[in-house]
């Protein structure tokens, strides 16, 4: 089984998504999973895990209409404004009666303030997460939005945490630090995993291979372990350096060298574990 962790889908003519506008090129479009669906095929996916492209409540119910009309979709992790706890905590209650509702992330690369996860409130919305076993993406983009977690870790030692992309690891530049010692600190948190995933378009668009991302797969293998790895595609984003049997591909050869049980940790048992996916 192949699970693709982090997959978007957005639909221009029934939601606003603020941040998506003409400059973004062939991502300004709808992409649905008509469109994904032949594509998961052709690269022997089996489920994926749908996450929100907006902060709003429209792109979480959206999520889930689809989620109920496509099997293969296994969970989606929706958005509650983390910030408003006595808000978020009636519409996760809300949310929750949907089994496929997972986990929740928010936009946070978005907010002025570069420690916004460490503020109070923000802090109690987390821990509404983990009393109910439902799970936090974090996007991560900057290094001091990376700083967070282990500070949020400590905190909330009963939430799970998974990092997006990695971080988006400095590939194009071919940079390490302060990368890597951040993610070193975060992986110190047993709660905390990480997604291979968005790596082909943190490395140049026109040229990457498997080589350029094999350095920052091995170094975060060596830190998670394969138990707390786990294979994402971001479709649609993808598709900005390359397409989805690429992304597949590359990633799979970046893995080469792993035993067949700790390749299956990071293409599917991960995932299930981490996000409860209810799949067979």
């Amino acid at each position: 089984m192949i699970i693709d962790t982090h997959q978007h889908f957005w639909n221009l003519d029934l939601l606003e998504y603020w941040w998506l506008n003409e400059s973004f090129g062939p991502l300004y479009r709808t992409y649905s999973p008509q469109e994904l669906e032949p594509q998961l095929k052709a690269a022997g996916v089996t489920k994926t895990v749908l996450v929100q492209s907006a902060n709003s409540y429209d792109d979480t119910r959206y999520m889930l209409q689809k989620a109920d009309e496509f099997d293969w979709i296994a969970g989606v992790v929706g958005w509650v404004p983390l910030w408003n706890p006595r808000e978020a905590e009636i519409m996760l209650n809300k949310f929750m009666q949907h089994p496929k509702f997972c986990g929740v992330r928010h936009l946070i690369h978005e907010e002025q303030n570069p420690t916004w996860l460490q503020e109070p409130h923000v802090i109690e919305g987390l821990k509404l997460l983990a009393q109910r076993n439902l799970t936090f993406d974090a996007v991560s983009v900057l290094t001091e939005q990376l700083a967070n977690l282990p500070v949020v870790a400590e905190q909330v030692p009963d939430l799970k945490i998974v990092i997006d992309h990695l971080a988006k690891p400095p590939i194009k530049e071919e940079g390490w630090q302060p990368w890597a010692d951040t993610l070193e600190r975060c992986a110190a948190h047993p709660n905390i995993y990480a997604k291979l995933s968005g790596l082909n378009t943190a490395a140049d668009w026109e040229t990457w291979s498997a080589a350029d991302l094999q350095p920052y797969v091995d170094f975060a293998i060596e830190q998670f372990g394969a138990k707390r790895l786990m294979f994402g595609s971001d479709w649609p984003v993808a598709i900005l350096a390359g397409d989805y049997q690429k992304v597949k591909a590359e990633t799979e050869k970046t893995l080469t060298k792993l035993s067949e049980k700790d390749k299956q940790s990071i293409w599917s048992e991960t995932a299930k574990e981490f996000y409860g996916l209810d799949v067979d």
